[in-house]
Parts: structure tokens; sequence; C-alpha cells
């Protein structure tokens, strides 16, 4: 009897499939903290460690796409906490977790902000080298955001001192640390750039904890550099911190003191300069004047009375006169010996041109006589082609009794059959034209039947 009533039993993977269904039911949503053990890395990407506290431990398992998102590789032993679907390995009941997302514990946390701000701005070419300004040789004024208790802006300020004491400094004063702190540097270096009142500003701090300097890692103090109109100079913490600050201002210094010295010129090597120029310049200005006055001695050596100068000249114009004189005579005592010779010359190479006269006229009686001879013959063809020309010359035939009939365009009409009746003509004859119109039409009769 009592068989009837004990109820059946449940395969085991019933019982896991059971046991998975609630667990994922109960334990959505949840974040497990612990401490990364028996870390493996499969070839596929996927991720198996365990999550362990001091009292117990949990098997996860993490796929290749949620790893990729992983601001850092996760290491054997670090804090971390996880979210995911808490549920059982049905094929070996085993309790894991399956890990849809990561994030670092404590200080972790802020290191991971850190790297995913510092890879967005990467990505914006925040930090590109190119977009870097130079600094200012000797800039009129020197800003500095900082905190007014600040030992680093006792350092700032004595460094300035020391090596730029006619160059003002003013200060833009701001906590440094503290809860709201960034927004607050941000707008010490917003009104900075907005007044505009110095040529370079230094952004720094003295050292501290990664808490301590944690303000210069936030997004506001890091765009607020970024849109900066003047040159900045980060000089936050000691040399072996580095801040986001760091990477977008223009120049990076190791300290507070550095970035002083990177900002103000050497007084003294300044001075040593301007000693050196003015050695360099009392030496050209000396050297200036030793030409100049040697100069000035060879001028006053040539200087001359204008009444020397005048004799001088006028006994050069006389010989001008006399040498202008002489070779015109010269000139033209040569020209005319040189005529002569051209005039004998010619009478030698005169050729005799009586024949050639003789036979020139003989030829123009001849041409003469040929032209006469050459009109007449012209004369008589021209006649003959007139008289030819005068027998079939159309007047000559209207003379004899012919006439022209036209039509109104002023056609010739040549046939009697493309006359209409009714159509008017012209008649030509030889003294004169006048008009007809055709008033019937008939056959024309044949010329034996007029008779």
């Amino acid at each position: 009897m009592t068989e009837l009533f004990t109820p059946s039993s449940l395969s085991v993977s019933e019982l896991n499939a059971l046991a998975k269904n609630l667990l994922e039911d109960h334990l959505s949503g949840l974040w497990v903290a612990g401490e990364v053990s028996n870390l493996t890395r499969a070839a596929s990407g996927h991720y198996y460690f365990s999550l362990k506290d001091s009292r117990a431990q949990v098997r996860c398992a993490m796929f290749k796409g949620t790893a990729s998102r992983l601001a850092a590789p996760l290491k054997e032993g670090d804090h971390i906490e996880v979210s995911g679907r808490i549920s059982i390995y049905e094929a070996r009941g085993e309790f894991q977790i399956t890990v849809n997302e990561v994030r670092l514990m404590g200080l972790g946390r802020l290191y991971e902000a850190y790297e995913r701000l510092k890879a967005q701005l990467q990505a914006e070419g925040v930090f590109a080298a190119e977009r870097k300004r130079p600094l200012p040789e000797r800039p009129r004024a020197i800003g500095i955001v900082t905190s007014l208790a600040a030992a680093a802006l006792r350092d700032v300020v004595t460094t300035l001192r020391r090596r730029a004491p006619e160059i003002p400094v003013i200060v833009y004063p701001t906590p440094v640390q503290g809860a709201g702190s960034e927004l607050q540097i941000a707008q010490a270096i917003q009104t900075a750039s907005a007044r505009n009142e110095a040529d370079v500003l230094i952004v720094c701090r003295g050292g501290g904890s990664i808490e301590d300097l944690w303000a210069f890692n936030e997004a506001p103090v890091v765009r607020a550099i970024e849109h900066c109109a003047m040159p900045v100079v980060s000089g936050v913490g000691h040399e072996t911190d580095f801040t986001l600050a760091d990477f977008v201002a223009d120049v990076r210094a190791p300290t507070p003191t550095g970035a002083a010295e990177l900002v103000s010129p050497n007084r003294m090597e300044t001075l040593a300069k301007l000693s050196q120029a003015q050695g360099r310049l009392k030496e050209v200005l000396q050297q200036r004047y030793y030409d100049a006055s040697q100069r000035v001695d060879w001028l006053a050596r040539q200087i001359r009375h204008p009444r020397q100068k005048l004799g001088e000249q006028r006994v050069y114009l006389q010989t001008l006169n006399q040498n202008l004189r002489f070779a015109m005579q010269q000139n033209r005592r040569f020209h005319a010996q040189r005529l002569e010779q051209q005039q004998q010359a010619l009478q030698h190479l005169r050729p005799d041109i009586s024949q050639a006269k003789r036979e020139v006229a003989q030829f123009q009686t001849a041409l003469a006589q040929s032209f006469q001879n050459l009109l007449q013959q012209r004369r008589h063809t021209l006649e003959k082609q007139t008289a030819l020309l005068e027998a079939v010359s159309p007047q000559q035939i209207l003379q004899r009794g012919f006439a022209v009939v036209k039509n109104t365009r002023g056609q010739v009409v040549r046939s009697a059959a493309a006359l209409k009746q009714g159509q008017k003509l012209s008649i030509t004859f030889a003294d004169g034209e006048t008009d007809v119109r055709i008033t019937r039409e008939q056959a024309q009769a044949d010329l034996f039947d007029l008779a």
C-alpha cells in the first residue's frame, strides 16, 4: 500500500534542468564580487576561471564577445565584480556564472573608467601631436590654475620669480581634489581662456595618491584643456604620475616646478645673451665709426677750392677746343683728298656709250614703225568684227520686220501653244514696245493658206 503513494523519481538530467530553471528565474540581475582564480584562456578566446572569497568559490565562464569589451585582459588575482546568467551547466551538474559584464572593484573601477575615457579621447584625436601648440618664448603674462593653499603654487611662483621676475603671474584659484573638484578646475581653465590675460597657462598640483590626483582624469578637466584658447602646460603630481590632463595638454611637465621652468625664460641666460649682444653691437658700432672716420679723412683730402677747379676745367675746355678744331681740319682735308681720288677714278672708268646710243635710236625707230603697223592691223580687224556684230545684232533683226514677244515676267514666248486666252503680252519692235492681250485661241494657219 505504501508504494502506491511513493512519488516517482527524477532523472539526473531532469534534476539539473529543474535546478537551472530555478536559479535563472530567481537569481537574475545580481553582481557578484570576488578574486579571480584558476584563470584559463582557451584558444577560442573564451575565459574560464573561479571567483572566490575567503570562504567559497564559484565557477565562471566568459565568452569571447564579452572578453573583447574589457579595458584590460583579466589577470590572476584581480578583484572584480561580475554580472551574468547564474545557472547550472547541466552536462556536469556544476553551478556556474556565465559572465556578461565585468568591472574592477575599488580602484579598479577608477582605472576602468580611466582606460575607457582615455581610449575614447584617443579615438577622437584629442591626444594627437599635430594639435599641440608651441609655447611662447617670452609670454607677456603667465596663468596658473591651482589651489591657493597648494605647495605647488609656492614652488611655481618661486621658480618664476627667480627666472623671470618681470613677467606678471595671474592665479586662477580652484580646489584640486575632493568631490566636485573636477568641475571647479574646468571652470577655472575656462575662465582663464575667456579672459585671455595670459599667453600660457599652467595647470598644476603637488603629488598625492591616485585618488588625490583623480580630478585631473575626469572628462570636464580634459575637455576644458582641449578647448583652452592658450597653450597649456600640465604639471600634476610627480614625474611618475600620469593623468589624462598630461596627455591632452600641449606640454607635460614632470613637476609643477618643471612647468614653471618650461614657460619662463631664464633671466640669467637672457642677461648673458643681452650682454653678448651688447658687446657685439659695441664692436660693430666701433668698426663703423672707424670706417666712417677714414672715409671722412679721404673725402677731406679730395676737397679743393672752386676757383682752382674752375681754372682746371677752363684749361681742359681750351684743350678740347683745340683738339676738336684740329680734328675737323684733318677730317676735311682727308675727305677732300678722297673725293679728288674718286673723281679721277671715275673719269678712267667712264664707259663709251655712243654705240649703245645709236642702237637705242635704231630700236626706237623700229619700235615706232612696228607699233604703227600693229595699230593699223588691229584697227582693220576691229572694223571687220564690228560689221559682223552689226549683221547679227538683234536690233538689225528687228529692223527687218521681226518682233520679240514676252510675257508679264519678261520671259520670251517661244511657242503659241503656251499662250492662253486673256493673257497679257509685251511685243518689242525695232522702234519700241507695245502691250497686247490674247482674245481667242485658234491654231495657227498654214503660211500658204493666208494667200
